[in-house]
């Protein structure tokens, strides 16, 4: 099995539980991990036989700007099983961050990872 990685992808959702986090989208930072029998595109050198990297993206930047979850876990956990039903992938690692929530670190990060079923 292989993976495809997506690193840093910025997208704005509304989430937060206080008051003011309400009030307007946050920019998250999402890491992904797929993992993929990519044995036909190595093979192949086709497009088609692969993940459309563009297309996880602009899935990720959509689902992101159509939610309103309160917590990085929930969020992080509706994206995974979107991903899975949308895309042809056995599994999908998911890194949620979000920086400057706290005032003495960079960041908060969740990670999780699910499987197909």
């Amino acid at each position: 099995m292989e993976q495809i990685h997506i690193t840093g992808l910025g997208v704005d959702t509304l989430i937060g539980v206080y008051d003011w986090e309400r009030k307007r989208q946050t920019r998250l930072k999402l890491n992904l991990v797929l993992s993929v029998d990519l044995s036909d595109a190595m093979a192949s050198d086709k497009v088609n036989d692969t993940i459309d990297y563009a297309a996880v993206a602009a899935h990720c930047q959509s689902f992101a700007g159509d939610s309103r979850f309160e917590l990085l876990e929930a969020f992080g956990s509706a994206l995974m099983t979107s991903l899975l039903d949308t895309f042809s992938v056995a599994e999908v690692a998911l890194t949620v961050e979000k920086p400057g929530i706290l005032p003495d670190a960079e960041m908060v990060a969740v990670s999780m990872a699910r499987a197909a079923n």
